[in-house]
């Protein structure tokens, strides 16, 4: 138990500094994603430098996906939960794994009949078996046998006295099994962590498991495992059941590159992250106005309330930070319209900024389309 308290706190550490990285990461993203795609505005498919440019802006979205995976390990972005059949998610999964790991790893899925529905992102679940599942094939590379299992499971009072962080009660239990090398304790010690690998140089990241990890804890769920040198490993993971029917997924339409002609207050410290947004704002039509910080946000506000139709906030600032700055704004215009802007997900004291009276929320870096459909959604 004191051991598993003070992994715990560990863990947490962690995930406050990787969450730390992630942040100004996205800040740094936003730069390079906001030029790319203003120059390739201007750029025919062929033309000298538009494939150069394109490598840029892939380069950048993979930077953007390392920092989401950090995010996701320290719990700073948000699950979307709706009811799901994890059946369904482990079959689809396994159609994948069927065509991408090699023939001689045998996939044996033993999924429970009459299994309860899970409070989950659909995605966030097939990531976590996609992760594990890639991490059991590279232990067994002469080839075995990867198992998947779900079950409904009861969690009583004297299982969760042992197990530090599993909550009592009704869940679901999702189990993937390889049959492969297994690990060592000193490894089982660090799985968890971020960047932590076994494998050689640029033969991985090391953050796999620890988006797993993450991504169990923001649905409130328990994961443990099982390894010994030669007898494979177990991955355990309980997820909380619900009695609610999975819902549909909705296919949603690409909406169109709109502007407009209203007037924008853009208030971030970064300026890389101000010059970039007020060129994407101006070149659809927009006026802008910038702020460094929230004191002058404030201060321009006052003097151009009637023209301002829109603020877009930065939230984590010097000084005056951006709960802040949104207090004192909608205490001097109530009506007023601020759209959140952040380098961390929409939860904890986003969330809290939002139910104070934000308009919306967009997460950096964001995509020249994320920016301008969301600023036009708000003012419209």
């Amino acid at each position: 138990m004191e051991a598993a308290l003070v992994h715990a706190q560990k863990m947490e550490a962690v995930g406050t500094l990787a969450g730390g990285v992630a942040h100004d990461f996205n800040n740094l993203l936003q730069g390079i994603l906001g030029y790319s795609e203003l120059l390739l505005l201007n750029k025919a498919t062929e033309e000298k430098g538009g494939r150069e440019l394109r490598e840029i802006l892939h380069a950048a979205g993979r930077g953007a996906e390392l920092a989401r995976q950090l995010l996701t390990f320290s719990r700073k972005v948000e699950s979307r939960l709706k009811p799901v059949d994890l059946n369904r998610e482990v079959l689809n999964v396994a159609q994948l794994l069927q065509r991408t790991i090699p023939k001689m790893i045998e996939i044996e899925l033993r999924l429970a009949p009459g299994l309860r529905r899970v409070n989950a992102d659909a995605n966030q679940i097939e990531q976590v078996l996609m992760n594990l599942a890639v991490n059991a094939k590279d232990a067994m590379p002469d080839g075995g046998r990867l198992t998947i299992e779900t079950a409904n499971v009861t969690l009583d009072e004297e299982y969760c006295r042992s197990h530090l962080g599993a909550v009592p009660g009704e869940h679901l239990l999702l189990s993937v099994t390889d049959n492969g090398c297994g690990m060592t304790k000193e490894t089982l010690d660090h799985i968890f962590e971020p960047f932590y690998t076994t494998k050689g140089v640029g033969k991985g990241t090391g953050l796999g498991l620890a988006m797993v990890y993450g991504i169990v804890k923001s649905h409130n769920g328990y994961i443990m495992c099982y390894s010994e040198i030669g007898s494979g490993t177990t991955f355990k993971i309980y997820l909380p059941a619900v009695m609610a029917a999975a819902e549909q997924v909705e296919e949603k339409k690409e909406a169109p590159l709109r502007g407009g002609t209203e007037t924008i207050l853009l208030v971030d410290d970064e300026e890389s992250i101000r010059t970039a947004g007020e060129a994407i704002l101006s070149r659809f039509g927009y006026r802008v106005l910038t702020a460094a910080n929230g004191e002058t946000a404030l201060e321009i506000y006052r003097g151009n309330r009637e023209r301002i139709d829109l603020i877009i906030l930065d939230l984590i600032m010097p000084g005056m930070g951006g709960r802040k700055c949104l207090e004192k704004i909608l205490e001097f215009d109530p009506e007023a319209k601020v759209l959140i802007a952040s380098g961390y997900g929409a939860t904890g004291p986003i969330r809290e900024t939002m139910d104070a009276g934000a308009r919306g929320f967009i997460s950096k870096p964001y995509h020249m389309r994320n920016i301008l459909n969301t600023v036009r959604n708000i003012l419209d």
